[in-house]
């Protein structure tokens, strides 16, 4: 279903001759990534390799600023990659950056239509999801109807999740998605994993829990500084 053949994705980060003072004030607070080449640009990725079969579960682990998320991402075609080659056999559901398809000034309920339609669903097909994706979610049947900027990030992940598990994808890409939400809330995600997985859906899973890991992966890749060790 998926398979990275020599994947290498590079980053340029800003000149510092072109900063401004307040640039470099505001870079004081922020942990970016140290250049380790000499004209600014940083190797996120160094020669991926590895493919995935249908209904596999693989996971992803490593330290922050491995390269876990970069690896999704072009797999999700939200980047691309610097050189290598990627196939793709199927549709995609990334949960990378929840509700990266929601608009802050529309409510819970039309931006389910605005993120299920970006992620391949038909009008038809939301319709009668609906109301199973408000049930999962937990949003009240007030809450649905208000803009999602009023949403805690909690309310805000709980629909993007939704949204994304009711769709008809043949690839799962799960980022940290078990990180946000109370312990019921993760509970149901797990669930809901699981049952993908069972269904013969493909998953990608990254998270810094080995626990849940090791509960959903058929394997798992261990990545450090863009390489897989």
């Amino acid at each position: 279903m998926i398979t990275l053949n020599d994947i290498w994705k590079q980053y340029k980060l800003n000149n510092i001759t072109h900063r401004s003072i307040r640039e470099d004030v505001v870079n004081l607070f922020k942990h970016k990534p140290i250049s380790n080449q000499p004209d600014g640009t940083f190797w996120a990725l160094k020669g991926i390799n590895f493919s995935v079969k249908k209904g596999q579960c693989l996971g992803l682990y490593g330290p922050n600023g491995s390269g876990k998320s970069t690896i999704l991402k072009i797999i999700g075609n939200i980047t691309s990659p610097t050189r290598g080659t990627l196939q793709i056999n199927g549709r995609i559901a990334p949960m990378i950056q929840q509700g990266a398809g929601f608009h802050l000034d529309l409510t819970g309920r039309e931006n389910i239509y605005v993120n299920a339609s970006i992620l391949g669903m038909t009008i038809k097909q939301i319709r009668k999801n609906i109301d199973a994706i408000i049930e999962f979610s937990g949003l009240d049947k007030d809450m649905i109807d208000v803009a999602v900027k009023k949403y805690s990030t909690g309310m805000y992940v709980r629909l993007a999740f939704s949204v994304a598990v009711h769709t008809e994808a043949d690839i799962f890409l799960i980022d940290e998605i078990l990180a946000v939400g109370d312990e019921d809330f993760k509970k149901k995600c797990m669930n809901q994993i699981l049952h993908l997985k069972k269904s013969g859906r493909t998953l990608i899973v990254v998270t810094h829990n080995m626990d849940q890991m090791e509960a959903v992966s058929d394997r798992i890749i261990y990545i450090n500084k863009g390489v897989i060790q």
